[in-house]
């Protein structure tokens, strides 16, 4: 029926979406104290530098699933980067993060200064141990030391339940777990798997430094893993030989190391006589970008 004319008409709902809760921001550990004692239930923490992507709210996810709530840390902590490394440079958008981590559902972040997190140069040191000297220790001598040393002081200010990390730092989440481990600081380490783009990629904050003919050469990252898996059937000197086979033909990839470790303990799998999974990990500059990447292979004859 035709609504006469000059007759009122009802306004319609305007249905929206709701607006996303932003989390609670907080820069100290004396205001991260006084959110964190209002909360009830099981806490789960998700550790980052910023610039945050796909690959940190697949972490945050898992994070929720397993916990009642999610605190995330964003901090370029400067222990964990040598001399001409990209400290200064790399990339840092808080109000982009605190965006994502609000449609994501996160609870509070923590973002703290550099004055804040080492107020006098720390004087008691996190001895990482001999895994830390090999692959990227031995790239970033350091590296590992100053990476321990956040991890404690965040989870000392968090007291999480849990705390998830991603696998594409395979180095690394071996080290977080045995530090938790050796030292019984109490907390569940949850590793999640690698995140790729729909090319193969591995997702990394990095990734925004490559030129879009270097995103296409960093691909021989993912071919040299691939490549490594397709020839475990033959033993540990055939997957290492395959990998390095792709990244020396790739244009504009400069080789830093290609290896075959055991997924605990990071000792090389060389002998032949492995069989099982191993761990391929790569590393390699792509122009001025370092990028790494590894792959679970299976050693030994496969079975029909």
């Amino acid at each position: 029926m035709a609504t006469p004319a000059g007759a009122a008409t009802a306004a319609r709902p305007v249905h929206t979406a709701p607006t996303p809760l932003e989390p609670v921001l907080t820069h100290t550990g004396e205001e991260l104290a006084a959110v964190l004692g209002s909360l009830t239930g099981t806490r789960a923490l998700v550790m980052t530098m910023g610039s945050l992507h796909e690959g940190h709210l697949s972490l945050v996810r898992e994070a929720q699933a397993r916990a009642d709530h999610v605190v995330v840390s964003i901090y370029v902590n400067p222990l964990q980067f040598g001399p001409g490394e990209d400290f200064e440079a790399y990339p840092r958008d808080l109000e982009a993060d605190l965006a994502l981590l609000a449609r994501a559902g996160v609870d509070v972040v923590f973002a703290p200064s550099d004055a804040e997190m080492y107020p006098t140069r720390p004087l008691v040191r996190i001895d990482p141990g001999p895994v830390a000297t090999v692959l990227e220790g031995r790239t970033r001598p350091g590296h590992f030391a100053g990476v321990l040393q956040v991890v404690a002081k965040v989870l000392n200010l968090v007291r999480p339940d849990l705390t998830v990390f991603g696998e594409k730092d395979a180095q690394q989440l071996a080290l977080v777990r045995t530090l938790v481990r050796d030292l019984d600081l109490g907390v569940e380490i949850v590793g999640v798997p690698i995140r790729r783009e729909a090319d193969g990629l591995a997702m990394s904050s990095r990734n925004a430094y490559l030129s879009p003919g270097e995103r296409a050469s960093a691909l021989a990252l993912v071919g040299a893993l691939r490549a490594g898996a397709d020839a475990a059937d033959r033993g540990s000197e055939a997957v290492l030989t395959a990998a390095r086979a792709v990244l020396e033909a790739a244009d504009g990839v400069a080789l830093d190391y290609v290896a075959l470790v055991d997924p605990k303990t990071f000792l090389p799998l060389d002998d032949g006589a492995h069989t099982g999974p191993g761990l391929l990990a790569v590393a390699a500059r792509v122009g001025s970008t370092r990028l790494i990447d590894n792959l679970t292979v299976q050693l030994g004859p496969r079975h029909p």
